[in-house]
């Protein structure tokens, strides 16, 4: 197959997912719930109505997003009552301009604060920013304010309806299509890591792209957690999702195992540098795995083509076989970190075995299923006390900024598009309330993508209005746009806003003749949106992410310092695992790929803004490799009988969340005791460490399985705590340094 065959495959391949995956059905169920209503209302003579019911269903939509059901209903109900209440009072709003803006500002600021409450509650407070800007555009002929308010909110249950139909038909899609993500990252994961050992690959690239793909795991994670545990609560159990709940554990299970590391970068390379044979054996079973858990994505719930163990095995064997011959040289100690690395190896493929069982359809009676209370304490409940708006009530609230700076913009653009007579100035407030985000960053690219695509959808429009002269055909295209429309709002931003353009613009043609007005005036106003919008970020009290990221980085670190408390725990206790470790596993790679994600919107600010970006950069990274070495550290624990935690452990853990804590208060303004004394007690904890060189590791080695075993252990344990310790200390300075850049 050559090069341009197998890119159309691929394409192709990529097109047959997309149209049978979940991004696309969404907005299919948008484009069935408004122009039902409106096809009824015509063939009925009761256009207004179905006018109504259309713009309750599209207003309430934006809820219905990937999580559990339970979530959406709530969300697309409480959607559904904000945009009639919304109806309502816009209907009453006719006054002079100078009394309608500030109106309309305290309107649009009530309504953008409710996003206080999460992820969800903005999603609805969108609902309503919506239903206020186009009711704008509507005027209710025929229907008094309170009927139209009414039938609002009747077609966002119309929504809900046909999304509980949507839901019943298949319950199953959400669930499966994340688990293929979360293969596939996983899978990704593996490979990179893969190319990783090789020294002469570009690690930095490789580091980066791996940060990425870890932060995409762990939102992918959050998603399935919150399907699986909460449709439990809503629908009752069943062994589907319980079964699906267990191949998730593993999933997780398999981040941590690939993050971790058996000793630190420098020390591998060298160990690969001095041995290349290695490199190619180790690298090939990497991939089979890798390989294995895409294969499971193709076999879907068939399991007759799950893949088999035969070849995994004999990569096994062949790195095994190449190990085992350095046992008997003076490269004894790097014997023990590559059979530590081949280990951890052997408890990925576990791992992946498990995973293959369970879709294997074993007896019920043969699982170990996981209680309710168990998976419901990995749920972090959402707060919905309303004393949380009078905390966020102030200009320190990232929340409560936004808010005041969208109802300004917002009524500076309405004044704008009155004044000045614009044919649509409705259309300036819905670019404004669609572009502008609490973040600069997303903000400008979103500015930016949505300009370009207006331009080329103005363009196409033109083109396709000058050809065509067909009602019908417009309303069928416009549609179909906006369908693509809102199946690429999360993956392409800029062809979403392209095939908006299309769909409003034929959606106008088919009502007006005078089309290239309407695309004059389009792209016009969603120019001056986007200008707005951008200057308002910059200008109207800004929100820079160097002062907000912070925050993440004490978050981050503190949950690095309690996983690493639980893992000492656990070390000295042993026992079954607690829960409360899961958890704090759980809430470190989480709060790790939070500070990730905050570094990046910093990276996207103007560079007078990003202060101490360099230092910030090394904590973010500086956090990562720890939670890696965390990762390595838990692993082992977990995975083996180890000996009693001695003095020597117990005393460097102690010195590491020291550190950690110092760092802490540095971070929060506050000056540590003993700063002077900090560097010579550094040195003096590091010298007590135990080493570890080639000769007296082989020397204390014998052909004693266990001595060797206990050897092992104490040269993975001591490697990470030297790591730990060096890395915890690095922390302390950049924290001194980072809080004088604030």
């Amino acid at each position: 197959m050559n090069g341009k065959t197998l890119l159309i495959f691929e394409h192709f391949k990529e097109l047959r997912l997309f149209l049978k995956s979940i991004s696309l059905s969404r907005p299919i169920r948008v484009g069935m719930a408004v122009t039902v209503p409106i096809i009824i209302g015509i063939e009925l003579g009761y256009f207004e109505i179905g006018l109504a019911l259309s713009f309750g269903a599209f207003w309430s939509s934006p809820s219905d997003v990937i999580g559990s059901f339970r979530h959406k209903k709530f969300g697309i109900l409480f959607s559904a009552i904000l945009v009639m209440i919304v109806s309502f009072i816009k209907g009453h709003l006719y006054f002079e301009l100078w009394l309608l803006l500030p109106l309309l500002g305290l309107l649009t600021f009530s309504i953008a604060y409710i996003s206080v409450y999460g992820f969800r509650a903005s999603l609805v407070s969108f609902s309503g920013l919506m239903a206020l800007v186009l009711s704008f555009s509507q005027e209710t002929e025929g229907l008094k304010v309170y009927q139209y308010a009414v039938l609002v909110g009747v077609g966002g249950l119309w929504y809900l309806l046909l999304s509980k139909i949507w839901y019943r038909i298949n319950p199953k899609a959400e669930t499966e299509k994340f688990l293929s993500e979360t293969y596939e990252l996983t899978a990704e994961f593996l490979e990179t890591r893969g190319r990783l050992i090789d020294p002469y690959e570009d690690h930095e690239k490789l580091q980066s792209k791996l940060i990425d793909l870890q932060n995409e795991l762990t939102e992918n994670h959050d998603t399935l957690r919150e399907i699986l545990i909460l449709s439990r609560r809503s629908s009752g159990r069943s062994n589907y999702q319980d079964k699906r709940l267990l191949i998730f554990v593993q999933l997780v299970e398999m981040l941590e195992t690939a993050i971790a590391n058996p000793v630190n970068y420098e020390r591998m390379d060298t160990v690969f540098n001095d041995h290349p044979q290695y490199i190619e054996k180790f690298q090939n079973l990497i991939f089979e795995m890798s390989y294995q858990l895409r294969m499971i994505i193709e076999a879907a719930n068939n399991k007759n083509k799950l893949p088999k163990n035969d070849h995994i095995i004999q990569c096994f064997e062949d790195v095994g076989h190449e190990i085992a011959l350095l046992r008997e040289t003076l490269y004894y100690e790097e014997y023990l970190m590559l059979q530590n690395l081949l280990e951890y190896q052997e408890k990925q493929f576990e791992k992946l075995k498990r995973i293959k069982w369970l879709l294997g359809e074993p007896k019920t009676t043969e699982i170990d299923f996981i209680d309710n209370k168990t998976a419901n304490r990995f749920i972090a409940p959402q707060d919905y006390d309303p004393k949380l708006l009078l905390t966020n009530f102030s200009f320190k609230s990232t929340i409560f900024r936004h808010s005041f700076r969208l109802a300004v913009t917002v009524m500076i653009g309405y004044a704008v598009g009155s004044i000045f007579a614009f044919q649509n100035p409705h259309w300036i407030l819905l670019t404004v309330i669609v572009i502008m985000r609490p973040s600069y960053g997303l903000t400008k690219n979103r500015a930016k993508d949505r300009i370009i695509g207006t331009l080329i959808g103005g363009a196409l429009a033109f083109f396709v209005v000058f050809l065509v002269q067909n009602p019908y055909i417009y309303g069928a295209m416009s549609v179909v746009s906006l369908i693509i429309a809102l199946s690429m709002v999360q993956k392409n931003y800029k062809a979403s806003a392209t095939f908006i353009t299309l769909g409003v613009v034929f959606i106008y043609a088919t009502i007006q003749p005078d089309t290239v007005t309407v695309i004059k005036y389009r792209v016009l106003d969603t120019l001056i949106g986007a200008a707005l919008s951008f200057a308002a970020m910059r200008w109207l009290w800004p929100t820079w992410e160097f002062v907000e990221i912070k925050e993440s980085i004490e978050k981050s670190m503190k949950a690095n310092k309690n996983f690493l408390h639980k893992i000492t725990e656990y070390y000295q206790h042993k026992g079954s695992i607690p829960t409360s470790y899961n958890i704090a596993r759980k809430q470190a790679f989480l709060e790790t790929s939070n500070l990730s994600s905050a570094f990046q919107r910093m990276a996207q600010e103007p560079k007078s803004k990003q202060k101490g970006a360099d230092k910030i950069y090394e904590l973010v990274v500086l956090n990562h490799t720890f939670l890696a070495s965390l990762a390595s550290l838990s692993t082992y624990i977990r995975s083996y009988e180890t000996t009693e935690a001695s003095d020597q452990f117990r005393i460097a853990t102690e010195q590491i969340e020291n550190n950690l804590y110092k760092a802490l208060q540095y971070l929060n303004g506050h000056s540590s005791s003993g700063d002077d004394a900090s560097t010579e007690t550094h040195h003096s904890i590091e010298e007590k460490f135990p080493t570890f060189t080639s000769l007296n590791i082989k020397n204390l080695a014998s052909a004693n399985e266990e001595v060797e075993r206990d050897l092992q252990e104490a040269h993975l344990v001591w490697e990470q705590m030297h790591w730990l310790f060096s890395m915890s200390g690095k922390m302390l300075k950049l924290s001194k340094a980072v809080r004088q850049d604030w």
